[in-house]
């Protein structure tokens, strides 16, 4: 990445990671019923004693939501972080009624843990620990319901 550009600009620039497009509601719905589905197999596997799984779960579900709001705004992403960084935008300029707190809850989610969301399911799907702090995914799991159900507000005013 060039010295002066932003991660956005650097983002924009490569379409293999983000590319403007043409709003399409389709896919915004599907990404946000790929969020609840995500949800659900969370829940799933919580019931079952997977809970290192249902993180990665509960992190794609929310991820999955913020997808669908780049696609109702005309943005493909193929990247976390540009993901990140183009909803943080449309935060910045009001186009979403979301705040820059529901991104950190996804990216660095401090008060739930000192790792984010993101290193929370990297070490569980990566990693060889089984086993999640019982405080720390009930917070995971209130914290995703509550980014996936103010995405899908956002998509129904729209």
């Amino acid at each position: 990445m060039q010295k002066n550009k932003s991660k956005l600009d650097w983002c924009l620039d490569n379409e293999k990671l983000m590319k403007k497009i043409k709003p399409n509601e389709r896919e915004a719905k599907a990404h946000i019923e790929k969020a609840k589905h995500n949800l659900k197999a969370a829940d799933f596997n919580i019931k079952g004693e997977f809970e290192d799984w249902a993180v990665s779960q509960l992190y794609y579900a929310m991820y999955h939501s913020l997808l669908s709001i780049l696609f109702s705004n005309g943005y493909e992403s193929r990247n976390h972080e540009c993901t990140f960084k183009m909803v943080e935008k449309l935060i910045l300029d009001k186009k979403i009624n979301l705040e820059l707190g529901d991104i950190a809850l996804i990216r660095t989610a401090g008060e739930m843990t000192q790792k984010d969301a993101k290193a929370l399911r990297e070490e569980f799907q990566y990693g060889t620990k089984t086993e999640v702090n019982k405080e720390i995914l009930k917070e995971l799991i209130k914290k995703s319901k509550e980014i996936v159900e103010k995405v899908e507000v956002i998509l129904n005013e729209k």
